[in-house]
């Protein structure tokens, strides 16, 4: 084994979060395989915040769209505008954006190897990443210091290797692509319904010429499927030409802990930062791949594999406040139908409308306008109590 076969970090995945590992830590010259099946599209509405354009350097041109305003929609059919003033949310194709990052991350330096995942040993003081390349049965090894799991929601680095993975919460997600109808083709609807979604909600969002209209549950026995099809026929998208369906799991709870202590931290889905109640998780799983990068550099600068753990540190320190309010914002208001048509009538104060939109465009919990902040408290809990 010569050292050219031999690596600082494989990277288990070549979504947002292992695609921006393995571009950072070959910028910043660490030898890194980037290991992932290729050709595979998550199921995703394809929103990306104005930060995550600016923090990684996103072009312009992957956005199929810019949406400057949501509708949100209640169980009683009544419709909430909220507009996003004098800002966007992009939107962006799953297939082009991955695979942007991924050779972007390749011309940084790291080296694209296309394949499945199986496990990983240790020999000689080396962790050993097995695989199986494309077309083939036959297992190889890539033979490394570090390991960085960004194989999505179910993932099995994480299953093998980092105690709890395996018992993130899940929503399941199932949306087909449709061609955009000539008329209002920057809609974005979101459905809170229960007939639609008994714990989620749905979605109908714009791709340029295309829309993603999906559905979310984590009831098992309900059908996806149907409620997309129904959704479809309400909203007059149902005779529009079907190019692909998608379906899997998202993840609604980070782990508290993303490391093994030894030599594998997890980011992205694998970690379970996928924000609860929006499902939101392309800006967080870019995040979780910088956060992984940066910890793996500090380890093999230093030696000390507690350096590991600061990619769940730094995240919780940033963005865990909003983690939580978003948890419980879910588990209160998605309960029921009653719930659901009271949080969108709470969606029509300009208020929630500035905060949200300034939150979310910034992923910074906004600190001025305090009185604001207060107003919107007890609205909130006049609601919830109404509801108990």
């Amino acid at each position: 084994m010569s050292a050219q076969d031999r690596y600082d970090v494989v990277v288990v995945g070549g979504g947002p979060a292992g695609a921006t590992a393995a571009h950072d830590l070959a910028k910043a010259g660490r030898k890194v395989a980037l290991l992932d099946k290729a050709g595979r599209i998550k199921p995703c509405g394809g929103a990306i915040p104005p930060r995550a354009i600016r923090d990684f350097d996103i072009p312009q041109h992957l956005l199929k769209c810019r949406v400057n305003m949501a509708t949100m929609i209640s169980p009683t059919n009544k419709r909430v505008d909220m507009p996003i003033d004098g800002g966007y949310v992009g939107m962006v194709d799953r297939l082009e954006f991955d695979e942007f990052l991924r050779a972007r991350a390749a011309d940084a330096g790291a080296t694209r190897v296309t394949g499945t995942y199986v496990r990983i040993t240790r020999e000689n003081g080396e962790t050993l990443v097995h695989y199986t390349p494309k077309g083939s049965v036959a297992e190889e090894v890539l033979h490394t210091k570090l390991v960085i799991g960004a194989d999505g929601a179910v993932s099995k680095v994480g299953r093998q290797e980092v105690p709890g993975a395996e018992k993130i919460p899940m929503v399941f997600a199932y949306h087909e692509i449709v061609e955009t109808p000539p008329q209002n083709p920057n809609r974005c609807e979101i459905y809170y319904r229960g007939a639609l979604s008994p714990d989620f909600y749905a979605w109908v969002f714009p791709h340029g010429p295309t829309m993603s209209v999906g559905v979310g549950s984590a009831h098992k026995g309900f059908s996806l499927r149907g409620a997309v099809a129904d959704l479809r026929a309400e909203t007059d998208l149902g005779p529009l030409k079907t190019i692909r369906g998608e379906g899997a799991p998202i993840p609604l709870k980070p782990l508290k802990r993303w490391d093994n202590g030894r030599d594998v931290v997890l980011a992205g889905d694998a970690a379970g930062t996928v924000a609860p109640a929006s499902g939101e998780g392309i800006y967080y799983a870019l995040l979780g791949g910088r956060l992984a990068a940066e910890a793996c550099d500090e380890c093999l600068k230093t030696g000390d594999v507690k350096a590991l753990g600061l990619a769940a540190k730094r995240f919780f320190k940033d963005h865990g406040r909003v983690f939580w309010v978003l948890g419980l914002l879910q588990r209160f208001f998605y309960a029921s139908d009653r719930a659901r048509e009271s949080f969108v009538k709470i969606c029509l104060d300009p208020d929630v409308q500035r905060l949200t939109w300034e939150s979310y465009m910034n992923k910074e919990y906004p600190k001025r306008n305090f009185v604001a902040q207060m107003r919107i408290f007890f609205k909130d809990v006049a609601h919830l109590l109404r509801l108990a």
